[in-house]
């Protein structure tokens, strides 16, 4: 798949290799990046090619100028040979017990209308009330044959034949999974998910390639849901947690569904 310059198998252990990838990525020289980091940019320049070894400050200086996610930083500590500092925790860990909180209140607060959690996968984590309805009048079944919204909006057995519009939301979304993608290009299993969402039966092979995607110019695409009597528009927003010191809290999604239609609100409030 076409997009920014990823660091190839072979680069994948020199930190020196990473380091200039995210450089890259960020759209900084390495004058700007040296002087931002408060160092000189031929001992930058040194640790790019191998010839200087950064120290874990040095790491984590860099890291955090360059704002890399956390599970990067991660990565780039072990390839300079030091121990990872950014914990991976279970959101229904102890240590997790104000996170989820704020989590339940923005789904609370988000009734009568859908609101769902997802991990950086798009994996369904947990959802409000109003999703759980709407969802299981949508499904076969009433229930999710998969935890994947990703992989429920493509397949033919999911959501797909009760979105109207389906090619365009289709479309918008594997732009945003480009979009989202941390470190600038889907993950293996981001990729692979792809791969088996884009294999199914009617989508344009265009697809496979995000620089072939269509513009939306649009501020939002609104998902037309109908099945049945059924009748729903909906936009959506995302929020992610700020400042988190946890790979798990950075990586972790969450989508509120709001009505595009003053139908869908007269729906939603009929029940």
């Amino acid at each position: 798949m076409a997009g920014a310059t990823a660091v190839s198998d072979g680069e994948a252990a020199t930190v020196g290799r990473l380091l200039q990838h995210w450089r890259r990525l960020r759209g900084k020289s390495q004058i700007a990046l040296a002087l931002q980091a408060g160092i000189s940019a031929r001992h930058l320049g040194f640790l790019e090619i191998g010839r200087a070894n950064p120290s874990r400050e040095m790491v984590v200086l860099l890291a955090g100028v360059l704002d890399v996610p956390l599970r990067e930083r991660n990565g780039l500590l072990l390839a300079a040979g030091y121990a990872p500092i950014y914990a991976e925790t279970g959101l229904d860990a102890p240590a997790m017990t104000q996170a989820r909180k704020a989590v339940a209140l923005i789904l609370d607060h988000q009734e009568p209308y859908p609101a769902v959690v997802m991990d950086r996968h798009w994996n369904l984590l947990t959802t409000n009330s109003a999703a759980a309805r709407f969802f299981a009048r949508l499904l076969p079944g009433g229930a999710a044959s998969s935890p994947n919204v990703v992989r429920l909006m493509f397949d033919p057995a999911g959501l797909r034949p009760s979105v109207a519009n389906w090619e365009a939301v289709a479309e918008s979304l594997v732009q945003r999974i480009h979009r989202e993608a941390l470190g600038g290009l889907p993950d293996a299993t981001t990729r692979a998910l792809l791969d088996e969402v884009l294999s199914y039966p009617g989508v344009p092979a265009r697809w496979r390639s995000p620089d072939l995607l269509a513009p939306f110019p649009a501020p939002y695409v609104a998902v037309q849901f109908r099945k049945g009597d059924l009748a729903m528009d909906f936009f959506s927003t995302v929020t992610t947690l700020g400042t988190p010191l946890d790979v798990t809290l950075q990586e972790i999604r969450i989508e509120c569904f709001f009505p595009a239609s003053q139908e869908t609100v007269d729906a939603v409030a009929r029940g």
